[in-house]
Parts: structure tokens; C-alpha cells; sequence
């Protein structure tokens, strides 16, 4: 510290030397010169004004090292706002880069917040449609419900038809056979109808010869009595009577045999009730 500021020494009450006023001179008596420190115009200052006993100046050295110690702290001063101002540029750069990081933050959490509201709506719309559609199923599975009652209730109708179906089988089953029989049927109506003409036949055949027979007891009494009146023709029974309508294989054998009964039980009185009264007599 001693080896800085070296300079020419500032004699004490001699004339001033290398243009510095003496010390017991007034400091800006002469020249201005340099402006002394604000610290020693306030050191001055307060020793003009002081009341009292003005105190002798400090000696050079002792300056000298006053102004070493604050050469050395304003270097120190120096370094330290350097360091500051080296700092503060850091600082403004992490301010800007930590401002730019937070800006693009800020613009990725609007658009995470955008695609976040748009998948919440999404998610709402979706929700919605599932809603309407779970509606939209739960009216199905009542539809359901009643398609499965509709199909129990057909399924019952539809054994009872079944049922039905067999039971009309069955009669068209039996009409069939009846159907089957109905050439056997129709077959024995005919011959029926054959027998009742026959039997028809029979009777007419039958009442002509009661007829006959009738008339041949008066006919024999009118004869023995001479009474006339009555037709000469009396041999001839065809003449008064017709002709006999059937061939003259129908007999009374025949009508017997056919008519086992007899003819008083189908045509009224017939010759077996007039005892010899029969055919060779009448011839």
C-alpha cells in the first residue's frame, strides 16, 4: 500500500511546491484544481463550522492510505458491479427465456384447456347419445318383453290349433272312410231302390188279382141266376181288366215267394182269404 500513489511530498510551511497550495492556504485560494473528495469537503466543511478548537488536518500518510483503502473498495466496487451488471444480464436473459418458456407454457396450456374442453365435450355429447340411446333401449327391452308375451300367447294359440288340426285329421280321416264306403252305400241303395220297385210291382200285380177275385164269385152267381148286364167277355179277363203289365213269369208262385208275408199284409185282402175261391175254379 505504501508503494502506491507516489507522488512529490507536500512540504509543510514552505512555499507551495509543484502547484499545490500550502496547507495553511485555503484550498481554493489560488487555483480550483481538481475537486477534492466529497468526503474531505464534508471533513472540511464540518471543521470550518465546528465550534471550538479547530483540530490540525490529518497527516498526508494518513490520507494517502484513506485514499489507498478507498481506491481499493471502489476497485472492489467496481468488480462487485461488474459482477452485478454480468449478473443482471443473466438475470434479464433467465427473465427473458423463463418469460418466453412461460409464454409458450401458457400457450400449450390454452390449447391442452381447448382439447380438454372439446374432449369434455365430446365426452358430454357422447354421454348425451348413450343416454338417449340407453332410453331408447330400455323402450326396446319393454317391446321385448311384450314380443316374448306375444310369442308365449301364439305359442299356446298355435298348440291349440294344432290340437284343432288333429281333432279335424281325425274326422277327415273317418269322412274319408265314410267316403270310401259311400260306392258300397250308393251299390246297396240301388238295389233297395230295385227291391221297392219290385216290391211295387208285386203290388200292383196283387191288387189286379184281388180284383179278380172278387169279381169272379158275382160273375158265378149271375151266371147261375141267368141275370145279364154284365160283359160276355167274362172268360176274357184281359179285355175288362188291361193287359197284364208284367211278363207272364210273374206269377202268384212267384209273388208268394217273393212276397213271403203274403199280399193281405201289404195290399189288403188278397185270395188266400177267400178260401176255394183260387185260380182252377175261376178257370
Amino acid at each position: 500500500m505504501s508503494g502506491r500513489n507516489h507522488g512529490p511530498p507536500i512540504p509543510m510551511k514552505a512555499a507551495p511546491h509543484g502547484g499545490m497550495p500550502p496547507i495553511h492556504e485555503p484550498p481554493f485560494a489560488r487555483n480550483p484544481g481538481p475537486m477534492p473528495h466529497p468526503v474531505f469537503l464534508e471533513e472540511m466543511r464540518e471543521a470550518q463550522f465546528a465550534r471550538g478548537h479547530r483540530p490540525l488536518p490529518p497527516h498526508p500518510a494518513i490520507i494517502e492510505e484513506q485514499l489507498a483503502a478507498q481506491h481499493q473498495d471502489i476497485q472492489g466496487l467496481l468488480v462487485d458491479n461488474q459482477r452485478l451488471a454480468a449478473t443482471h444480464v443473466a438475470l434479464k436473459q433467465e427473465l427473458e427465456a423463463a418469460q418466453h418458456e412461460l409464454q409458450q407454457t401458457d400457450h400449450f396450456a390454452r390449447n391442452l384447456l381447448m382439447e380438454k374442453d372439446m374432449q369434455m365435450r365430446e365426452l358430454y355429447e357422447k354421454s348425451a347419445k348413450m343416454e338417449h340411446d340407453l332410453r331408447g333401449v330400455e323402450g326396446m327391452r319393454a317391446e321385448l318383453m311384450q314380443l316374448h308375451a306375444d310369442t308365449r300367447e301364439l305359442t299356446a294359440t298355435n298348440q291349440k290349433l294344432a290340437s284343432q288340426v288333429q281333432a279335424m285329421t281325425q274326422d277327415l280321416s273317418r269322412a274319408n272312410a265314410d267316403l270310401q264306403q259311400v260306392p258300397a252305400l250308393k251299390s246297396e241303395i240301388g238295389g233297395l231302390r230295385q227291391e221297392l220297385q219290385h216290391a211295387r210291382a208285386i203290388k200292383r200285380q196283387t191288387v189286379s188279382n184281388a180284383k179278380h177275385y172278387l169279381k169272379a164269385p158275382v160273375l158265378h152267381f149271375n151266371g147261375h141266376c141267368g141275370c145279364t148286364g154284365y160283359n160276355t167277355n167274362y172268360g176274357n179277363m184281359e179285355a175288362n181288366y188291361g193287359g197284364n203289365p208284367y211278363p207272364p213269369s210273374y206269377s202268384m208262385a212267384s209273388a208268394n215267394q217273393m212276397n213271403p208275408y203274403g199280399a193281405g199284409a201289404g195290399a189288403g185282402p188278397g185270395p188266400a182269404t177267400w178260401g176255394s175261391y183260387d185260380m182252377p175254379w175261376a178257370q
